[in-house]
C-alpha cells in the first residue's frame, strides 16, 4: 500500500475543559480530495490550523509525506510542501494578479519581498506565474489590479498563490466562503480541475461543492470523528444524519 501524502494519529486540542480536536485520526491518500465536514464548532477550524502549524497539538502526531511534523512550524510546513488557502481572502488586493503570483513564488524561493523592485520586470519570477495564470485560466486577468477581480476570481487567485509554492498537499479552508451560485461554480470547476493532480484538504460549509468534489468525507462533531467515507456512504449514515444534519434532512441530496 502507497503511504499517505498526510496521517494524522490521535489528534487532541483543549482549550480549558473544552477539546475541539478529541483524539481524531485521519489520513489523506496521494492525488484525493478529503472533505471536512461538520457544524459550527465542529472543531474544523481548529483541526486544519494544527494541520498548518498555526497551532499546536497537546497530543498526537501528523505524519506528511512520512515526515514527523507534528512540533514543525507554519513556515516550515510550507516549505516542505504543505500550503493553505485561508476562508478570508489574502491577497494583495493593490497588486496585479500577475504580481500577486510571482510573490508568491519569491517568498517560497526564500527571499524578502523586494516591493522597490518592479516584480514583473523579474523573468525568473514572471515567467512561471505567466505559466500558472495560463494554467488556471486566469491568464487573460493578469495584469489587472487584484482589487478590481470579482469574489471568485480573488479566491481563484489566492490559490494560484498557494499552487505557485510547489505544494504536495492543499488545505483550502472554505473556498467558496461568501459566494453567489455563479461565483460558488465556478470554484467547484477551478477546483475539479485540479483533481488528480493535487492532494487536497477541503474544508467546506458548501454540500454542492463538497459532494461534487470530494473523493472521501471526514465528518467532526463536538471535536470527534463519527464517520469517513465516500461521499454515497456519508450521504447514506444515519449518524451523520443525526448528528450533523437532523433526522430528517438529507445530505447532499
Amino acid at each position: 500500500m502507497v503511504d499517505p501524502i498526510l496521517k494524522v494519529e490521535g489528534l487532541i486540542k483543549h482549550f480549558g475543559g473544552v477539546y475541539a480536536v478529541d483524539n481524531v485520526d485521519f489520513v489523506i491518500l496521494h492525488g484525493e480530495i478529503h472533505a471536512v465536514i461538520g457544524p459550527n464548532g465542529a472543531g474544523k477550524t481548529t483541526f486544519v490550523a494544527q494541520l498548518s502549524g498555526l497551532l499546536t497539538p497537546d497530543a498526537g502526531k501528523i505524519i506528511f509525506d512520512g515526515r514527523d511534523v507534528t512540533n514543525l512550524s507554519a513556515p516550515r510546513r510550507s516549505q516542505l510542501g504543505l500550503a493553505r488557502s485561508f476562508q478570508i481572502t489574502s491577497i494583495f488586493r493593490n497588486f496585479t494578479v500577475i504580481e500577486n503570483v510571482a510573490l508568491s513564488i519569491q517568498a517560497h524561493a526564500g527571499h524578502s519581498f523586494r516591493f522597490w523592485r518592479p516584480t514583473k520586470s523579474d523573468p525568473e519570477l514572471i515567467g512561471p506565474a505567466r505559466k500558472l495564470l495560463d494554467e488556471i485560466g486566469l491568464g487573460a486577468r493578469a495584469d489587472i489590479i487584484a482589487s478590481n477581480l470579482a469574489h471568485g476570481e480573488q479566491r481563484q487567485l489566492e490559490i494560484a498563490m498557494a499552487l505557485a509554492t510547489g505544494p504536495k498537499l492543499l488545505l483550502l479552508d472554505e473556498p467558496t466562503a461568501g459566494m453567489g451560485p455563479e461565483d460558488s461554480e465556478r470554484i467547484r470547476e477551478f477546483l475539479a480541475g485540479l483533481k488528480g493532480t493535487y492532494s487536497m484538504l477541503l474544508i467546506e460549509h458548501d454540500m454542492d461543492t463538497v459532494f461534487a468534489l470530494a473523493d472521501r468525507i471526514t465528518v467532526l462533531v463536538y471535536g470527534k470523528s463519527i464517520a469517513t467515507g465516500t461521499p454515497s456512504e456519508i450521504r447514506d449514515n444515519d449518524a451523520v444524519r443525526a448528528a450533523y444534519l437532523g433526522e430528517d434532512e438529507a445530505i447532499g441530496a
